[in-house]
């Protein structure tokens, strides 16, 4: 798996057209053998490493990009950038190049689902499940953003699920397609409307209107992933881009209680804040979401107030300026049991 966008159409190129007609061929010392997802923008192939006999997914991009100098050293310095960063939950890039006019990217092979087509097959998730996701998912992206690189493409397709190592543990995620920013395609004039790669069901307010972003970017499509995986939808659903691209800058996302009757209340709270139209009015981090959706989720699990003691049964000093001591019959009863 490669995390390629599904959701957008297909290139028409000598590299990107039809599935079979790279099987079996070498590229830049990788054999490729089967293709495993497909955008509008690159192909990804399950390809063997010729050079150290190893399984990787190989992306290769579509020719026009690699023909924009511009383009061509962002993504190498960006590649370099993602290359470097060791992190379990981000999908380590091998090698990042070109070869006869084409951009490539090798990188682990993830055997597994995406979290589209996990949530496509499912539906809405569980939400200790959709929680331990999301954690996965915000550690990724908070150590992208501490190397200076933002994502810009959160969203369930970039998202892979592997199998865990234990049942603490059910589930690995790893995040991917760090290589091949919107930064990096605005360059190219290819993320215009009708052009955007990807999906906009996930992309932020300051991106439409082509503000300055930074990581609280990230922080709106993770809570619309976050949305989508509880409720079973992206927070804004429209019948065109025209309409979407209006409701992620103007229109207040609807309340998840809403959409899942009997998910914890504090989680609307949660949500609105990260899926605010202002990047300051947003968590400051991803994993800072995520603590406070723990809290929303905890707090309503646990149900019940504090309890209370008396202070006088139990022999600790009384507060003056305290309220007066409830009757006799409302005070707790501690007695000794017989040894």
């Amino acid at each position: 798996m490669g995390g390629v966008p599904r959701d957008a159409p297909a290139s028409r190129s000598s590299h990107s057209g039809r599935p079979s007609g790279l099987i079996g061929k070498q590229i830049a010392g990788y054999r490729v053998e089967s293709e495993i997802g497909r955008g509008g923008m690159a192909v990804v192939y399950r390809a063997k490493d010729l050079r150290l006999d190893r399984t990787v997914a190989l992306k290769l991009l579509a020719p026009e990009l690699a023909r924009n100098d511009t383009f061509r050293q962002r993504f190498t310095h960006e590649s370099r950038v993602a290359a470097a960063i060791e992190h379990p939950h981000i999908v380590p890039v091998f090698e990042a190049g070109e070869t006869d006019g084409v951009l490539y990217i090798a990188m682990r092979y993830v055997p597994g689902l995406d979290l589209r087509h996990l949530l496509d097959r499912s539906g809405p998730l569980p939400v200790g499940t959709a929680l331990r996701i999301a954690a996965q998912v915000a550690s990724a992206l908070d150590a992208a953003h501490d190397h200076g690189l933002v994502h810009r493409d959160v969203k369930p397709g970039n998202i892979l699920v592997a199998k865990g190592t234990d049942s603490d543990h059910p589930e690995h995620v790893y995040l991917t397609d760090f290589g091949l920013t919107k930064k990096s395609l605005s360059l190219t004039g290819f993320t215009s409307v009708g052009q955007f790669v990807g999906t906009l069901d996930y992309v932020a307010p300051e991106q439409i209107s082509g503000r300055p972003v930074d990581g609280r970017c990230d922080v709106y499509s993770l809570a619309c992933v976050v949305h989508e995986t509880m409720a079973g939808g992206p927070p804004f659903q429209r019948d065109d881009d025209m309409a979407l691209l209006w409701a992620h800058q103007y229109d207040q996302p609807p309340r998840l209680t809403e959409k899942r009757p009997g998910s914890p209340g504090a989680l609307d709270g949660v949500l609105a804040k990260a899926l605010a139209k202002s990047p300051d009015e947003r968590y400051g981090s991803c994993l800072e979401f995520v603590a406070a959706l723990r809290a929303a989720v905890t707090g309503s699990a646990q149900g019940h107030p504090p309890t209370q003691v008396d202070l006088q049964v139990v022999g600790a000093p009384v507060d003056p300026g305290a309220p007066p001591d409830p009757p006799r019959w409302a005070r707790p009863v501690f007695r000794r049991l017989p040894e």
